[in-house]
């Protein structure tokens, strides 16, 4: 039989807080697994929120679930909301490129190639072609000199080309060489 804790006039300490955590935190995540993908923050906020009551419920383990219940189906419905936040997010999200009127590479090809660099190259890939600074203003705004700026734009500028050519198949010319 499980240790009483129905005492309404008893306030919430450390000691109750730890018997609780003993006797229950298993049983509670194994409740909330089935309703969230984070069990273990809802039984957390749960005992949280049980430890700011000025006296304790008057059925705590029942008042326990019922808490982990509402913070379990929370965290679902903002887990739902985000997923299809970013779903939404990723449809309507505008391609880098326009589409080609030659054909030569597709819009989609190009975008996911350019996905592919590092983050700090595609910045300047980003930032001088379609940005129009020069290798001294992105040396600035990364961080580096300009010519480690000019080199990382080449050295994202092959590694486009030859993704692009083995996404294609068909053999592009190299890319050009900027002048700095």
């Amino acid at each position: 039989m499980p240790p009483d804790y129905d005492n309404a006039n008893a306030a919430v300490g450390p000691e109750l807080l730890a018997r609780l955590v003993d006797a229950h935190a298993a049983t509670l995540v194994l409740y909330a697994r089935q309703l969230c993908d984070v069990p273990e923050d809802a039984v957390q906020e749960a005992l949280i929120e049980l430890a700011r009551q000025p006296t304790a419920p008057r059925q705590i383990v029942a008042w326990l679930y019922r808490v982990v219940r509402n913070k379990a189906l929370s965290a679902a419905r903002a887990s739902q909301r985000r997923r299809r936040h970013e779903l939404s997010a990723a449809e309507h999200r505008r391609a880098w490129f326009g589409e080609s009127p030659s054909g030569r590479i597709e819009a989609e090809e190009a975008t996911a190639a350019l996905e592919q660099l590092p983050s700090e190259e595609r910045e300047i890939v980003v930032a001088h072609l379609w940005g129009g600074l020069t290798f001294v203003q992105i040396g600035e705004l990364v961080g580096v000199s300009d010519s480690t700026a000019h080199r990382r734009y080449q050295s994202a500028l092959s590694q486009l080309h030859e993704q692009l050519q083995s996404t294609s198949g068909e053999s592009c010319p190299p890319p050009d060489k900027t002048p700095r």
